[in-house]
This record gives structure tokens, sequence and C-alpha cells, in this order.
């Protein structure tokens, strides 16, 4: 692959297929966030653990369900077994579990 850096950033450069007249474009490398590790791992059961610390009656929950979606700012979550989906905000968590092997790549594309 065809790195570039500009800006301190790391831009992918695509080489089209074959012998085409196609415009090279940049896409930017991103790096690995959570919101990436998580799209990369869409629909494995997890539990999301989280610290509420101005509640002292929901103060430590873990969540239990399959990803959904992610965000910047945001989990969704579905459990199959009682049909509840909900969206957790990033802000809380403390960390994630997975029962099988994490899918991860240090460089997310999301078009791959």
């Amino acid at each position: 692959m065809n790195y570039y850096q500009y800006n301190g950033q790391s831009y992918l450069r695509p080489t089209p297929p074959g012998n085409t007249n196609y415009q090279q474009m940049a896409l930017p490398a991103e790096q690995s966030y959570i919101e990436n590790i998580l799209r990369l791992n869409k629909g494995k059961k997890v539990r999301v653990h989280q610290t509420f610390p101005d509640s002292n009656e929901w103060r430590d929950l873990e969540f239990t369900g399959i990803i959904e979606q992610s965000g910047r700012d945001h989990i969704i979550l579905s459990d199959p077994a009682n049909g509840i989906w909900q969206m957790l905000l990033m802000i809380y968590v403390d960390y994630i579990s997975f029962d099988e092997p994490i899918n991860y790549d240090p460089e997310f594309y999301p078009n791959n």
C-alpha cells in the first residue's frame, strides 16, 4: 500500500485495478479507536462494563448484547433473548469483554 503524510495524518493512496485512467484518490488511514474496533466485531456478543459516578443506585453496571452499531460516542447493543435494544454512551465505558477472539487491525479501513 502506498501512504503519504500530510499535516501529521497518514493517508492511503489506493492503486486502481488494471490499466485504467482513474484519478487516484487519497483516503485517510484511520487509527484503532474503540468505535473502529467495535465495528470490526459487529455481530459479536459482548459485556459492556460501565460506571456512572454520579449515581449511588446505578453506580456499576454490566450490559450484555450483540454489537449492532458503534460510533465515536455510543454503542448500540441488541439482546435477542428479550428483544431489548440499548444505546450506551462511551463516556461511561470502563471495559468491554468478549467471549471469543477479537477482530483487530491497528489500521481501520471502513470500506474493506
